[in-house]
């Protein structure tokens, strides 16, 4: 017999498992024993579409955008000041964006003066964390996707010996300053068993990040992946890089000789002195949880999250976002 009546969080859980396999509507139907017609109107009503033309089905999102409809059905005030507002905020939470990103964005760049549109990072966090919003579990929308926020933990460094090191203490104070264009921070992220990773450059100015895949993590793997990374732009963009004491930069040398590129070292355990990097590697691993096993991922896949973290407003970007920034500049330079 046929169940009638609303589909249960239980239910649109199975549909996006089994969507994400390729099993049919009417096969979804069958295993629930529902209507093929209404596996088919889910999907039509709750996909999301990425800004990179992907469609997906999200149960979390499927469950919040259903219960959006049951507060309007009921006459409930949407929260988070009105309606406009209310989904621009969910709608960009479900791409990643923090609140504070969103709040920021709106008030500098997409409506800025207008106070219609202006709202708080603050009642955003209170909404995601109120009791009425639970069921909706939307902290699991954040980047760290817990109910209470942890300090950062930079990760210890490797006591190695790299030939010809120079210390960050010895770096031009203009770097420090971040109001010249072109200097760069890098770090490796390791795979599952400590195989394969990737490599992570950030430009200190744009916030620019720029991820390269390597099948190993090792000195061979990670200089090759900077000079993949370095190697399209132009001198005035590409000046200096500070690293990490990890053993995979012991080739730091060749950046300087092929590409021009001087290296720095921070100090041990000191991630702090890398900041930014370490930031958007935190980011990554939004993406890409501890565990991953890199060598599965496409080069697509990888570059698919390198725009998703370069098209985000940044507050100290005035609510811009990397990409726009760093474009800026690089014009600049070719002018």
């Amino acid at each position: 017999m046929k169940q009638k009546g609303k589909l249960t969080d239980t239910e649109r859980k199975l549909i996006g498992e089994w969507h994400g396999k390729g099993i049919s509507n009417k096969e979804c139907a069958r295993r629930l024993s529902r209507e093929p017609s209404t596996i088919g109107r889910e999907l039509k009503r709750n996909c999301f579409h990425t800004e990179i033309g992907q469609t997906i089905y999200e149960p979390l999102h499927a469950q919040g955008l259903a219960d959006e409809r049951k507060e309007r059905a009921w006459g409930a005030k949407l929260p988070l000041k009105n309606e406009q507002i209310f989904k621009y905020v969910m709608r960009h939470l479900r791409k990643g964006w923090s609140p504070e990103q969103i709040s920021g964005r709106l008030r500098k760049q997409d409506h800025p003066g207008e106070k219609d549109w202006s709202i708080d990072p603050e009642t955003i966090y209170q909404y995601i964390y109120a009791k009425k919003s639970r069921s909706k579990r939307l902290w699991e929308l954040l980047r760290r996707g817990q109910k209470r926020r942890r300090k950062k933990n930079g990760r210890k460094a490797q006591r190695v010996r790299i030939p010809d090191r120079v210390s960050i203490h010895d770096r031009p104070q203009e770097v420090a300053e971040r109001k010249v264009f072109g200097h760069w921070e890098g770090d490796s992220i390791v795979g599952k068993g400590h195989q394969s990773g990737l490599h992570t450059s950030y430009e200190r100015v744009s916030s620019l990040t720029r991820i390269w895949p390597m099948a190993r993590v090792d000195s061979e793997s990670s200089i090759q992946a900077q000079k993949r990374i370095f190697e399209v732009y132009p001198q005035g963009a590409r000046k200096t890089t500070t690293l990490d004491n990890g053993k995979e930069h012991v080739r730091h040398t060749e950046l300087k000789i092929e590409l021009g590129i001087q290296s720095y070292f921070a100090d041990a355990y000191k991630s702090c002195q890398r900041g930014g990097n370490e930031n958007a590697n935190l980011w990554i691993r939004y993406y890409f949880p501890k565990g991953t096993d890199f060598s599965t991922l496409t080069l697509q896949d990888i570059q698919d999250v390198e725009w998703e973290l370069n098209n985000r407003p940044r507050r100290r970007l005035n609510y811009k976002t990397p990409d726009e920034v760093f474009s800026f500049h690089l014009k600049g330079l070719q002018s």
